[in-house]
């Protein structure tokens, strides 16, 4: 699989990573033996870079990957994030707490030093916050840390979080119906070096084109239960997209996939072939879903008169509702 550089730190990931907040919460339950085994296929179809938080399932995806990447020489790099364990107020990003959360990360983690910590899509004034970054910078000198990011909801968050001289990576929501970050986002990270880590990269699945108007989530998935943001911003949750809406935009978006490709496939290629992408972090639940996503890495370039009718049916279905928002 195509590796890509993060610039700041030099450091080589897969264009096709994994996330796992479904190992943990929010997704419905995935067993320890479905977790291990995707995990697994995700590596053997080359897939270097896995991506936790410490609040997925309050550590339990932390603690798999853990015993997954026991004693492994191929152990993948492994991004995890901090800033949701309290409110999420400028005052509770201290240096005490910031040495709690990561002491707890790599206990669960079973790392002395964590590749990359990302703070947790923290409220603007603490990208604004130069305690905030001096406190990462010394956790950084003590090796406590190798690196840091900031997962952010909003282009402006990106941009005042790349331009901290020391912010490894930025994590965004990039998908073929949320694509403001394109316009200034991924130049300015490019420019300076900085890592983008896509998330959410299918739309919490509306991008796959499974679902339709009688699909039913369990009450324990945030695809029921946030829809409209009643637990954390609702453009997590299909990206902020009306359901009903990117229902009718995902099946037109799946007619447009080349022959041999699933609807997944061409939005993660379509991820994937923006300048400036650094990886993206689908989630599996299970290996044949892991194997899939690592497939797209293979999908051939897609066409001047596809990428053309994917911006269209953004202008035309989506835009409206979402691009001014994030």
């Amino acid at each position: 699989m195509e590796n890509r550089t993060i610039g700041r730190i030099g450091q080589d990931v897969s264009v096709i990573g994994l996330g796992t907040w479904q190992l943990g919460a929010d997704w419905g339950d995935v067993s320890e033996t479905e977790a291990l085994a995707l995990l697994e296929a995700a590596v053997e179809t080359g897939v270097n870079f896995f991506d936790t938080a410490d609040v997925y399932g309050d550590g339990r995806s932390e603690q798999l990957i853990a015993k997954f990447i026991h004693g492994r020489s191929d152990r993948p790099f492994v991004a995890t994030k901090m800033g949701r364990r309290m409110a999420q107020e400028l005052g509770n990003y201290t240096m005490a707490n910031f040495r709690q959360w990561n002491d707890r990360s790599r206990k669960n983690l079973g790392m002395d030093t964590l590749d990359l910590v990302q703070l947790h899509c923290p409220p603007p004034s603490v990208i604004a916050s130069d305690a905030v970054f001096d406190a990462l910078d010394t956790l950084v000198d003590e090796k406590k840390i190798a690196a840091y990011g900031v997962s952010v909801e909003t282009v402006a968050e990106a941009m005042a979080a790349i331009a901290r001289p020391n912010v490894a990576s930025i994590q965004i929501i990039l998908n073929a119906f949320r694509r403001k970050p394109l316009e200034q986002v991924l130049p300015a990270a490019a420019a300076a070096g900085v890592g983008i880590i896509a998330r959410v990269p299918l739309a919490s699945g509306l991008l796959s084109g499974r679902y339709t108007m009688d699909s039913v989530f369990p009450a324990d998935d945030h695809r029921t239960y946030n829809r409209h943001g009643e637990a954390f911003d609702v453009g997590e949750t299909f990206s902020g997209v009306d359901y009903e809406t990117g229902v009718a935009a995902a099946q037109e978006f799946s007619a447009l996939a080349p022959s041999g490709v699933t609807p997944a496939q061409l939005a993660l290629r379509w991820i994937i072939q923006q300048p400036g992408v650094s990886t993206v972090i689908p989630g599996a639940r299970n290996v044949a879903q892991a194997q899939a996503n690592s497939a797209a890495a293979d999908v051939p370039a897609l066409s001047p008169e596809t990428l053309t009718a994917i911006e269209d049916l953004y202008d035309r279905r989506i835009r409206a509702s979402v691009h001014d928002r994030w």
